[in-house]
């Protein structure tokens, strides 16, 4: 009896439990709500709206916008009137998607431009609104009020992004005359990949093209432009970089001091990504809460050491300091068109903002009002990598700040406080790390598995490359940089050596995963999950997304590529691919390889051709590639499929499938992969719609 009198209440706790975890996860969302978490919901709401505009099948007429804001408006109404306090935080939410939905839409309409649909030659006049690099390969700049001159072709486009020579040295506000070549920007070069039309289009961008020859001056810009100034500015630094150091501890330098990534070999890239360093040369919160937080830091430090600033806001002044030197860094690192370094010196405002005023700093509302300027100024940097990783790191440390600890830090000796040091990085790395790993890995194709070591390795290093490089700036108008120079050059070789050490022992362990695109909205709500819950259980959707990504997250491999603008045709061939037509060295050829991490073959093992086309067998399907009109009597019917660049006869094709020259001007690079049950190819092109304004328009 005494048995069974002890096991009858412990059922009776298990039984009780679910409803005790329910009870615990309901007040934990009510307190979120009640505690005004709802506002750092405000950017994903807006990002959603984004991301559904992104993703129509055609551009919303006028009255679709109309009626959608009026549906808003009425619920904002009935929301006020019936009281409802529940009904307005749900209407706001509404609001903010709504407004992501027509940000794009009128961010184009502000700075849009005819895309250019057929390449153009001729000579131009042109205003250089922007130096994006400059080296002895020439100057990429992006120019505008592009004038024709004598029976040259009028341009529809506002700007163009364009290669000029390395002399003359242009700079911002130059007005030159040369004869350029321009040819449309590409669109995507796989499904789902990076859209230069995208982003081109809402930049104003309506073309890349280059200078042919000799460019002429015709009058240079107003010396007391800012723009200007930072330009000069950015190459002198530039320069006097490039005297003191060469090769890849050159091209990191201008990287970290400057913002210039042109430099960096691919080489270097690979490194520094497979140790998980590839940040360092990206200016962000790292650089900037050093230079800034260390600029605070020392200022404080000697104003304390002052007898006759013991009465002065000695705090306050050392953060207005700091934040002047995070807006100069800002500067120098391109201003507001390097997104990761404008969301961190907001970050470092907001900060700053919140000493002078005797508030706390660090804070997840903070970080909402950064994500919320910056999508309003520039909508469509949400959609590049570096806001999704800069955003999920920062949002992520945030939290993980926010959560209760389990024993305070003690003062300890200078050993414990050296510990606690490299434990902070660690676990600052670690947190980073797991939160921009879905990013990372949809959009690099590439995971760092020993990041946190090649982090806490390397830390040591990136903080004297920047404070050498902050001293080199300071000791430059007396000609004084080059010792600091040199050692900044120094620690950038050792960061090298710690990349290329833990790139080596990472070469077993990476690999090389394609997600789904589901996978990133997925990874934006577990996010918002992670913001707007306070305590544990905002760990509760980061734990379930996890296995669910690893199930159900991967995409599958294609088995047929077809480049649209050159002749490659890819094909599986074992594990690997190989051409059928084309040749390895291109520019898709090269993409394809390195976004599937996979050789491909010169040539297909089952490829057999003629003047008049190709014909490939694989176990599993069989395609023919007609290169002549001739070959279609014959190659039309029997193959899987058809790839003709050609105009096909009717009814070509009917015995299985045709990508057509139409479909490659229409659609892109092709994208195939066999279905066996259906016995056909699964198609995917990388442009699905032309029914949007930031498309080229095949003629």
């Amino acid at each position: 009896m005494a048995a069974a009198g002890i096991a009858r209440p412990r059922r009776g706790h298990l039984a009780g439990r679910p409803a005790l975890v329910w009870q615990s996860f309901s007040k934990t969302v009510t307190e979120a709500a009640e505690q005004r978490r709802l506002f750092v919901l405000l950017p994903f709401s807006l990002i959603f709206g984004l991301v559904a505009y992104a993703l129509l099948p055609a551009e919303p007429q006028a009255l679709h916008y109309l009626i959608g804001s009026l549906c808003v408006t009425g619920c904002l109404v009935l929301a006020g009137l019936s009281h409802s306090l529940a009904g307005l935080r749900v209407a706001t939410q509404l609001s903010a998607a709504w407004l992501g939905f027509c940000l794009l839409a009128l961010h184009g309409l502000a700075f849009g431009t005819v895309m250019l649909a057929v390449p153009a030659y001729g000579t131009y006049e042109a205003r250089v609104d922007e130096v994006l690099s400059s080296d002895a390969n020439g100057i990429r700049a992006i120019v505008s009020s592009m004038r024709p001159i004598d029976d040259s072709r009028a341009l529809p486009i506002q700007r163009a992004r364009i290669l000029l020579p390395p002399e003359p040295k242009v700079e911002v506000g130059d007005v030159i005359e040369a004869r350029i070549r321009l040819a449309p920007v590409p669109g995507p070069i796989l499904p789902s990949a990076f859209d230069g039309q995208f982003h081109a289009y809402f930049s104003g961008i309506g073309a890349y093209g280059n200078a042919i020859g000799a460019v002429e001056l015709i009058q240079p810009g107003d010396d007391g432009d800012i723009a200007r100034r930072v330009q000069a500015l950015r190459n002198h630094i530039g320069e006097r970089i490039d005297l003191a150091l060469e090769g890849a501890s050159a091209a990191i330098g201008r990287a970290m001091m400057m913002g210039d990534q042109s430099a960096i070999s691919d080489e270097t890239r690979d490194v520094m990504a497979a140790s998980g360093l590839a940040h360092v040369y990206s200016i962000s919160g790292l650089h900037l809460s050093i230079v800034a937080g260390g600029i605070f830091w020392l200022l404080r430090l000697a104003l304390a050491s002052l007898p006759m600033a013991l009465t002065w806001p000695n705090k306050q002044i050392a953060a207005i300091a700091g934040l002047s030197a995070a807006f100069g860094y800002l500067l120098l690192a391109g201003g507001m068109d390097n997104v990761p370094a404008f969301r961190s010196t907001l970050m470092l405002a907001l900060i700053f903002g919140a000493v002078l005023a005797g508030r706390r700093a660090l804070t997840m509302r903070n970080v909402a009002i950064a994500a919320l300027v910056i999508i309003l100024i520039d909508p469509a940097s949400v959609f590049r990598a570096s806001f999704q990783l800069s955003f999920a790191a920062v949002v992520a440390l945030i939290g993980i700040y926010e959560l209760p600890r389990l024993s305070p830090p003690g003062n300890g000796g200078s050993v414990e406080r050296a510990l606690r040091f490299i434990s902070a990085t660690a676990w600052t790395s670690f947190v980073a790390g797991a939160a921009t790993l879905l990013f990372s890995a949809y959009h690099f194709q590439q995971t760092a598995p020993l990041g946190v070591l090649g982090n806490v390795l390397a830390l040591p290093f990136v903080s004297l490359i920047m404070w050498f490089g902050v001293l080199a700036i300071l000791a430059m108008p007396f000609g004084l940089d080059g010792p600091f120079l040199k050692l900044m050059g120094w620690n950038i070789d050792r960061m090298v050596d710690v990349a290329e050490l833990v790139a080596g022992w990472s070469t077993a362990l990476t690999g090389n995963p394609i997600l789904a695109g589901w996978t990133l909205l997925a990874g934006l709500a577990a996010l918002g999950w992670f913001a707007f819950i306070e305590g544990r259980w905002r760990l509760l959707a980061p734990a379930i997304l996890l296995p669910v990504i690893l199930l159900l997250g991967f995409a599958p491999r294609p088995d047929v590529l077809i480049a649209d603008t050159t002749q490659a045709v890819a094909v599986r061939d074992g594990a690997g691919l190989g051409l059928v037509t084309g040749r390895t060295g291109s520019f898709a050829v090269d993409v394809w390889s390195q976004y599937y991490q996979t050789e491909i073959a010169p040539i297909h093992s089952g490829t057999r051709c003629d003047s008049l086309g190709c014909i490939v067998k694989t176990e599993k399907f069989s395609i023919a590639v007609i290169r002549n009109s001739a070959a279609f009597a014959e190659d039309c019917f029997g193959q899987s499929l058809v790839i003709a660049r050609i105009s096909a006869p009717k009814g070509c094709g009917a015995s299985g499938q045709i990508i057509s020259a139409r479909d490659l001007a229409r659609g892109g690079v092709q994208w195939l992969r066999w279905d066996a049950a259906a016995g056909r190819f699964e198609i995917r092109p990388a442009i699905e719609t032309l029914n949007r304004p930031w498309r080229v328009l095949p003629r």
